[in-house]
């Protein structure tokens, strides 16, 4: 963790942007997701888990940054008290200590919308039960990504397909020629013939040029 930083909490306000950054917006679980409710509560500890969801809903509401009151969010939140040393405050510097939030200049707190997967120093901290739920949560998403990336890409050739002229169950008999699973073809000609047929209506209501209708 880093070490505590000086918060500016001595204003009725913080001002609340998102903190980017491209690999853990990507890769990273949304403070109100079960992920972190299952596996980094016993880190961070509640307050802070409950904070964090708090500024996540503030700024998916308010994208650009938003104001938060601290004295009524403390209350709130069921974290009274006044000081540096109120457990309001301590939550706020738990998230600057784990690298969720960083001060800014004239009250501006940056917070990041995503957090990320645990490391290893900070899973060694659960319990033993909740460290082998964490490995099968791991092997799950290891499962999942090879079967998300064939999904989409059988999406493609599915509306490749149908905009060479095929129709649908050609569709379907194409992708499984093409060692697709017949379920995993089945919902990709479904899900490309859908979006096909929406196109046409669309060019329909367009209609064609100028020049083309006279």
């Amino acid at each position: 963790m880093r070490a505590a930083p000086v918060l500016p909490v001595d204003r009725d306000s913080l001002t609340i942007r998102a903190w980017p950054d491209p690999v853990i917006d990507q890769v990273g679980h949304d403070p109100r997701s079960a992920y972190v409710e299952r596996f980094w509560l016993g880190v961070l500890g509640p307050s802070t888990t409950w904070l964090l969801r708090r500024m996540a809903a503030g700024l998916e509401a308010e994208p650009a940054g938003f104001e938060l009151p601290l004295s009524e969010t403390a209350r709130a939140l069921g974290l009274g008290g006044d000081g540096r040393h109120s457990p309001f405050v301590r939550a706020l510097t738990r998230c600057c200590q784990f690298e969720l939030a960083t001060p800014g200049d004239e009250g501006v707190l940056a917070v990041r919308r995503k957090l990320p997967p645990l490391n290893r120093r900070q899973l060694v901290r659960l319990p033993d039960g909740l460290q082998a739920d964490h490995q099968r949560w791991q092997d799950a998403e290891l499962q999942a990504r090879p079967l998300e990336a064939l999904r989409r890409r059988s999406r493609r050739l599915a509306l490749s397909l149908l905009e060479l002229g095929e129709d649908l169950e050609a569709t379907e008999r194409q992708l499984q020629r093409w060692r697709f699973s017949p379920a995993l073809a089945r919902q990709a000609a479904a899900w490309a013939w859908e979006r096909h047929l929406a196109a046409r209506a669309e060019a329909a209501d367009v209609g064609p040029p100028p020049d083309e209708a006279a």
